[in-house]
């Protein structure tokens, strides 16, 4: 199951960028963080199919969801200018960006080649 972060939990469970300059993951598994909102159709197209990973890679990754209309700092934190955006982020090296809705198929590419998870 996908789970809403605010600034608060994105600090705790993901990156804290108040207080690190280089990018320094907190998460124990690789996670995507998608950054959203409930206007966006493209964003209410895509969350099905996050929720479905999210089942499929249970244990492996974690699927975050990110408001960007409530939660506007934490995006202008990370650039978003369009959504749907989502972070990929791997236990060890340098997050990714990808913008739009993907489809599953190219997603789970993405999770292999950059998360380095596989089902």
């Amino acid at each position: 199951m996908t789970e809403l972060l605010t600034k608060d939990t994105f600090f705790e469970k993901v990156f804290n960028y108040e207080e690190n300059k280089d990018w320094k993951f907190e998460g124990e598994i690789p996670c995507i963080i998608d950054f959203y909102a409930d206007w966006c159709g493209p964003c209410k197209s895509l969350a099905p199919v996050l929720e479905t990973l999210s089942e499929e890679y249970k244990g492996k990754i974690n699927i975050y969801k990110v408001d960007t209309e409530a939660e506007q700092e934490l995006s202008g934190a990370f650039g978003i200018r369009s959504i749907p955006s989502m972070l990929f982020v791997p236990s060890e090296g340098q997050p990714q960006m990808a913008q739009g809705a993907l489809p599953k198929q190219e997603l789970e590419r993405i999770i292999g080649d950059v998360l380095g998870v596989d089902k």
